[in-house]
């Protein structure tokens, strides 16, 4: 049974448990620690890789440590001399990034991550099994082993060869997988986003392929470090990225503001973007040299001499093995494949329910904790505790792409606030302008300088906040706050009452427009306008 862990409580019910997880991850692993703990549940977690999901593993953390190391590359590497330190400094980056080092750095970071993870689970009493779970029904888990001879070997946990599992709830947080497409040499001659984190070394040409958050986020990363090598001494050991689109733009379901600045920011960065591609046809080994590839689109451009190529189109959900359309009543989406859910998370079985990327809704980590702390909540809590009554709210949901530059954005896009109130019942506040950061570029003209761009949208006569987006240094720091205002319904108003902090970027987001100008009307529960806080 591997790392697995015992449980000395008992369910509450006939079941061997009161609940179930089948995943690992954030959400699944929230999900039980709030049942354990709060309401002393008798819980089980089942994860056939290592704790933490997708997240902690080959997601948010270990890519967080890479854009940190490619800001600080860029840092060194572009901006130091403005500084006034040494134009050496540039040589320095070039001639002592260790780039196996790091990986050895990061990849020990997340293992111990990978032991916190366990720990916390065995402080909450939590039942902790390695292994893959399948329904056999509705309340009826098996779970087998995974072995890198056989990973379909039943676990033998003496005296029976075979481990069966009952609940009265389970929840499914499997979460998703990369999307390796069809093509010729594709799955022979690529990599995705999981491969990405396994790199030992940096290539020297590298094309990634898609238009979502993670394509972006990736090829700046690769762009940061890669070019890190052309300010060496020679002067010539730098990289190539190239961002293979099936349309014009990336990120094109974000609000147009950051999608047009990020593209401007990627090619003012040297990021070569292969538009309206119709996506890659076929990948081929290089017949001179079989070490590098030969990229071809549909649109039958080629790019030639690479060294990685990084899939990166879409994810799916990790349903597979688990036999539910065989063994359960839970139905799936029949255009994606993922769980269907409702509002509260339940899907179509009375017993199973469904958080996190599994559903196909908003991925993102924090959502999927949000809503595993409400599900149990919902299950294991009472009425007088108004938990029989609780789950996650998908509305102004903050969301950070840490693409170089960062993007933050809230709530509604201009194109759907408009869809949902009309166009004229919205206000739009925008703002382009070079960070102070910039100010002592003195050389550069202002027109080349990178930009933060900024955009509040509002709605009705009050001016209630519905979207705000960012794209340029900090903003990744920045959107936090301002969602808790937005959860709250702050309006135009509100935000202007709030005296700016400077320098900085932020204050923008509070100077917008003429101020004062906008209906004094708080969306707040105590007015902030006059400084009276009557709800305290």
């Amino acid at each position: 049974m591997g790392n697995s862990t015992k449980s000395t409580k008992k369910s509450s019910s006939s079941s061997d448990y009161d609940l179930i997880v089948i995943g690992g991850g954030s959400g699944g692993i929230s999900s039980a620690k709030r049942a354990a703990t709060l309401y002393n549940a008798k819980v089980a977690v089942i994860e056939q890789s290592r704790l933490g999901g997708t997240c902690v593993n080959v997601g948010c953390v270990p890519k967080k440590v890479l854009y940190n190391t490619a800001s600080i590359a860029h840092t060194i590497s572009h901006d130091a001399k403005y500084y006034g330190f040494d134009s050496d400094a540039s040589s320095h980056c070039a001639s002592t990034f260790d780039f196996t080092s790091l990986k050895r750095a990061r990849d020990a970071y997340v293992t111990k991550l990978n032991g916190i993870y366990e720990r916390g689970l065995l402080n909450a009493g939590v039942e902790y099994i390695q292994g893959r779970a399948k329904f056999v029904d509705d309340t009826t888990v098996q779970v087998m082993s995974v072995d890198a001879d056989d990973e379909s070997k039943e676990i033998a946990a003496a005296p029976t060869p075979i481990r069966t599992l009952t609940a009265e709830h389970i929840i499914i947080a499997t979460g998703g997988r990369p999307l390796m497409p069809d093509g010729d040499g594709i799955r022979e001659h690529c990599i995705n986003s999981d491969g990405f984190f396994d790199l030992e070394t940096l290539p020297d040409v590298a094309v990634v392929v898609g238009a979502g958050y993670i394509a972006v986020e990736l090829a700046g990363v690769l762009n940061s470090l890669m070019n890190c090598r052309k300010h060496g001494s020679d002067g010539d050991g730098g990289g190539e990225v190239h961002l293979v689109l099936r349309y014009d733009n990336a990120l094109r379901n974000f609000d147009e503001i950051v999608m047009n600045g990020l593209d401007e920011e990627m090619v003012r960065a040297g990021i070569h973007i292969h538009r309206n591609t119709g996506g890659v046809a076929k990948v081929e080994l290089d017949a001179s040299n079989p070490s590098k590839k030969n990229v071809h689109t549909v649109s039958g451009q080629m790019i030639p001499n690479v060294d990685v190529v990084l899939m990166a189109p879409s994810r799916i959900p990790n349903v597979d093995g688990l036999q539910l359309t065989e063994n359960t009543s839970v139905q799936l989406n029949p255009k994606n494949g993922t769980v269907q859910v409702d509002e509260w998370q339940n899907t179509s079985s009375p017993s199973i329910y469904a958080i996190g990327d599994v559903c196909g809704k908003v991925l993102l980590t924090p959502m999927a904790i949000a809503a595993g702390r409400r599900l149990a909540d919902r299950l294991f809590g009472t009425v007088e505790m108004t938990m029989a009554h609780s789950k996650a709210d998908y509305d102004n949901v903050p969301t950070v792409v840490f693409s170089h530059p960062p993007i933050g954005t809230i709530g509604l896009t201009e194109s759907e606030a408009v869809s949902k109130y009309g166009s004229d019942n919205i206000k739009v506040y925008r703002s382009t302008f070079s960070n102070l950061f910039y100010g002592v570029f003195i050389n550069v003209d202002t027109a080349d300088k990178p930009k933060t761009k900024m955009k509040l949208i509002c709605a009705g006569p009050n001016e209630v906040v519905v979207g705000l987006h960012c794209i340029g240094m900090s903003v990744d720091e920045i959107v936090q706050g301002f969602g808790v205002a937005m959860k709250m319904g702050a309006t135009k108003a509100d935000f202007d009452s709030c005296v700016a902090i400077h320098p900085t970027a932020a204050e923008e987001l509070v100077t917008m427009g003429t101020w004062g100008t906008s209906p004094q009307v708080s969306g707040a529960i105590g007015s902030s306008l006059n400084s009276s806080r009557s709800n305290l």
